[in-house]
């Protein structure tokens, strides 16, 4: 009995996904947690980061978007597996909720008290899911993209959302937050947006520095705002759960 963390297959039409799933299997009536990867996919990141929330209570799901468990281990790669995605957000809007079904289904999973986190790709990806209105008490983007695919109208936002956005990102134009804040304005979302001052792109990820040196990318980890994006997740997680 304890922790649980392994890989389980789910299906978006013909594609079979590799999601990896963490949980503490003592504990029953669990809330649950998506998290979506960054460009990367479904890496030992998200990973970690699920079984770091399942050591708090909750089955974390890292979904698989690319399908197959694929990932990148370079820019170009990585790029060409998002656009494919980013370019059919009908396929990504199947698969985000292949994902949640996956999730809700789960044994010991409160289906109740579902929410949704993700990173630089994964927070437009997690931001998409409360835009179109998807049963989750709350969503949480880490350095992730503003745009958005759905404009939604008064009152279709359900989730409570938060954004955690580093002041120094330059992958983030300064018209996708004006545009993004107008946007939540007018949907009437209950939604926070906190500014880490002097954080770049991808301040979450220890392997940032180093991807950032390597492909000479204005990347970085930033520990204080890692650590402080993650306890105002936590504090809305306490919020939104009941």
């Amino acid at each position: 009995m304890g922790l649980v963390s392994t890989t389980i297959p789910y299906k978006q039409n013909q594609t079979t996904l590799h999601g990896h799933i963490a949980y503490d299997d003592s504990q029953n009536n669990r809330p649950g947690v998506i998290l979506v990867h960054e460009w990367w996919g479904l890496n030992g990141y998200l990973i970690d980061r699920a079984e770091q929330l399942a050591s708090l209570g909750y089955t974390a799901l890292a979904i698989d978007m690319y399908g197959d468990g694929i990932t990148a281990d370079n820019p170009n790669d990585a790029n060409t597996l998002m656009n494919n995605i980013l370019d059919d957000m009908e396929t990504g809007t199947a698969r985000l909720k292949a994902g949640l079904s996956a999730l809700t289904s789960h044994s010991g999973t409160d289906a109740s008290n579902i929410a949704a986190i993700g990173y630089c790709f994964g927070g437009a990806m997690v931001l998409h899911m409360a835009r179109i209105g998807m049963p989750l008490k709350a969503v949480v983007s880490f350095h992730g993209s503003l745009g958005s695919f759905f404009k939604p109208k008064m009152g279709e936002v359900k989730a409570k959302i938060l954004v955690c956005h580093g002041g120094a990102d330059k992958f983030i134009p300064e018209e996708d937050i004006e545009n993004f804040h107008s946007e939540m304005r007018d949907a009437g979302a209950d939604y926070e947006f906190i500014t880490y001052e002097g954080a770049l792109h991808g301040f979450t990820s220890r392997e940032a520095n180093t991807n950032g040196k390597k492909y000479d990318l204005p990347l970085a980890y930033d520990e204080t705002a890692d650590q402080q994006s993650w306890q105002a997740m936590l504090k809305l997680f306490s919020e939104s759960f009941s």
